[in-house]
């Protein structure tokens, strides 16, 4: 996937199919965050929420992120909190095509990505059917035989 980026008034976000970059450039940038880079792996966002721009108002794109103590959704129309929001980039009306698009890739990789399965812990599961044997819940033959399955698979 080629790269897409849009430029915002107080930043600016690429994404490649995998990571959102928001990148704070320029001095309504670097007065509301400082200068930097957050990067944002596309597994870990749980929401993209756009704000389209009109002709006397700024919109916004703010990203929630999973296991982040972020700030409730902003609401009501008001850039002023997403200016102080470092998951959300604000944009004007000129940005707002460019800003969808982004929107719009997210969401997709979101949909059309797969979560890795989390990988097996055999000793846990060792642990857990020697307490399974051990509380008479199933027979040492059982438990012999499950417990060549998991050496096997290690």
């Amino acid at each position: 996937m080629e790269p897409i980026t849009a430029n915002g008034v107080n930043g600016q976000i690429s994404f490649d199919g995998n990571v959102v970059r928001i990148t704070r450039a320029g001095f309504f940038g670097r007065v509301g965050h400082g200068r930097g880079e957050k990067t944002l792996n596309v597994r870990s966002i749980g929401a993209v929420q756009i704000k389209p721009a009109s002709a006397l108002v700024n919109g916004f794109i703010q990203f929630s992120v999973s296991g982040e103590s972020s700030k409730q959704s902003i609401g009501f129309g008001r850039s002023q909190d997403a200016a102080q929001d470092e998951n959300a980039v604000i944009f004007a009306k000129k940005s707002t095509a460019d800003f969808e698009a982004l929107r719009d890739a997210v969401l997709a990789a979101l949909a059309g990505g797969s979560t890795p399965a989390p990988a097996v812990d055999h000793a846990e599961q060792l642990t857990k059917l020697a307490a399974l044997r051990d509380a008479g819940v199933i027979t040492p033959e059982e438990f012999d035989a499950k417990k060549a399955e998991i050496l096997e698979r290690m």
